[in-house]
């Protein structure tokens, strides 16, 4: 069989990850040793000031940095496994608060900064956090027991006596945990090993072709796992350079950054190079030292591929991943590009189509199915925080699928058939349709509604809204996109509000949300 090489066939063929093992300490402490003056990490607020500048953490001042917030949070009388919900902006903070917690055998928790005070309120409670570290000026209301870490509790655990050595964790010891949208409507929580990290060793090779010389620029945010992994943890485990900006979101920022860092990589979705190439003139930045471009969560268009390649002469290499697994198909340096496909299997990792109707074996190539990765990759969810059902939905004896629709071909390459279930790709972000109708349908004009995602042009979709109006009532598209906004992250608002005399569905009632934009 073409798809599944007979060693590949049995499970991850990677080097085992050591049984004690320790995410914050595998990404630090080796580089800490070696390089202790090298750069791990610049913070950028002003593109436009000199880079001398910005502010810099070298790998000795980082590792003495996170065991001292380690060890502050262990004196405030946190426990190792409690939960430590971190709503911050993109700063040094940020990552000293998330690794400092796993240094301590602590779970963090990564929230997105967009989140209403009602989705931040539901996370604090579903995970049964011990505290939560906000943002300056951030007025948050916690539950009884739970401690609130303002900026200036930070500032006093950054001041502590460093722990001696990294918390002696277990491989599949709890790391840190990240909330997802899901078919239920209720963000579900997905809970990390130690060893994810480990499980990430196939992508520097697979995708990113990292060395120690290089610098990631990212354009993410920390509670995205594509931002806490290529902008964070890879770099760091690999002894290169990682650059935040955290100033204003101006899309000409990107290329400028590019240029004044030296960048050799550059991660986005791809939504960004498309903004990047259709407001930035490319030719006034040295992007010399740029090697290639690395995106993920969203499909890369080929006509994106193409204008990326003629702007710069630089190469954009896919990846597909989620939030259970992050990324396991990439293209990589030296590796054929097939235009439409995200690549094949990371070395080592064992991926495979599984049949729509059941059944655990491998299809052969050409036929679609569903994408599925094996149960035993480190990088596989520990599982979902307290979702015994919907857990037990995603296995099929030892294989884990995601709900994407996919083939092989003879090569191995992956092509993707889009998604068996309704949840949406808004911004790279998995966002639930049924969460979205629920915050809707409070609204007084609305009768009912179902939300979709909307394909407008080539390689752009957008969350869209159809809704039945209320008699009497006046269709009004701005009010409803307001109702939204206040009770939604922004990214899962809809973009445009349709009205519609009926919505489209089976014969049981069921809404069907793929026929909504024919209806």
């Amino acid at each position: 069989m073409a798809l599944l090489a007979p060693s590949i066939a049995r499970g991850f063929t990677g080097e085992p990850c050591p049984d004690r093992f320790n995410m914050a300490r595998y990404c630090l402490a080796a580089s800490a040793e070696r390089t202790p003056l090298k750069t791990a990490l610049i913070v950028v607020s002003d593109a436009d000031a000199p880079l001398d500048k910005a502010e810099r953490w070298t790998y000795g001042e980082l590792d003495l940095a996170v065991r001292s917030v380690a060890a502050g949070l262990l004196a405030e009388g946190f426990r190792p496994g409690e939960r430590l919900m971190i709503r911050m902006p993109n700063t040094s903070d940020y990552a000293l608060v998330f690794f400092g917690a796993l240094a301590a055998g602590i779970v963090p928790l990564p929230s997105s900064s967009q989140l209403t005070a009602a989705e931040a309120d539901f996370l604090l409670t579903d995970s049964a956090a011990a505290a939560i570290a906000v943002a300056p000026g951030m007025e948050v209301s916690a539950p009884p027991g739970v401690k609130i870490l303002h900026p200036e509790t930070v500032e006093r655990l950054k001041l502590h006596e460093p722990l001696a050595a990294y918390a002696d964790t277990g491989t599949n010891d709890p790391a840190f945990l990240v909330y997802t949208s899901g078919t239920s409507g209720r963000p579900k929580g997905v809970l990390h090993a130690q060893r994810s990290a480990w499980g990430r060793r196939p992508m520097y090779r697979g995708w990113y072709g990292i060395e120690p010389a290089d610098t990631i620029l990212h354009a993410g945010a920390f509670n995205w796992t594509y931002t806490l992994g290529v902008g964070l943890t890879d770099p760091w485990a690999n002894g290169a350079t990682t650059v935040l900006y955290n100033g204003d979101k101006d899309v000409q920022v990107w290329p400028k950054l590019m240029a004044k860092t030296g960048a050799s990589m550059f991660a986005a979705v791809p939504t960004l190079y498309r903004q990047i190439l259709k407001y930035c003139d490319l030719t006034q930045f040295d992007l010399t030292r740029l090697r290639h471009g690395l995106t993920a969560g969203e499909a890369l268009s080929p006509a994106l591929l193409d204008h990326w390649r003629e702007a710069t002469g630089k190469e954009l290499y896919e990846a597909l991943g989620m939030s259970e697994c992050s990324t396991y198909v990439s293209t990589a340096p030296g590796m054929e590009i097939r235009v439409g496909s995200p690549g094949r299997p990371q070395p080592g990792r064992c991926i495979a189509a599984l049949p729509l109707d059941g059944g655990t074996e491998p299809l052969p190539p050409g036929e679609t199915g569903l994408l599925a990765v094996h149960r035993s990759d480190p990088g596989l969810m520990l599982g979902y925080w307290r979702r015994p059902e919907e857990e037990a939905e995603v296995y099929r004896g030892e294989w884990f699928i995601g709900g994407d629709l996919a083939r092989f071909d003879e090569d191995g390459y992956m092509w993707y058939e889009g998604r068996a279930d309704d949840v949406m790709n808004a911004m790279g972000y998995r966002v639930s349709p049924q969460e979205v109708e629920a915050a809707l349908s409070g609204h007084p004009d609305i009768q009912e509604a179902a939300v979709t995602e909307m394909h407008v042009r080539e390689g752009v979709s957008i969350v869209a809204a159809f809704v039945v109006p209320k008699e009497a009532s006046e269709p009004d598209a701005a009010s409803i996109l307001a109702w939204a906004h206040q009770r939604l992250a922004a990214y899962k608002c809809p973009r445009e509000v349709i009205f519609v005399e009926t919505l489209p569905r089976t014969a049981n009632g069921k809404v069907m949300r793929r026929a909504l934009q024919k209806s």
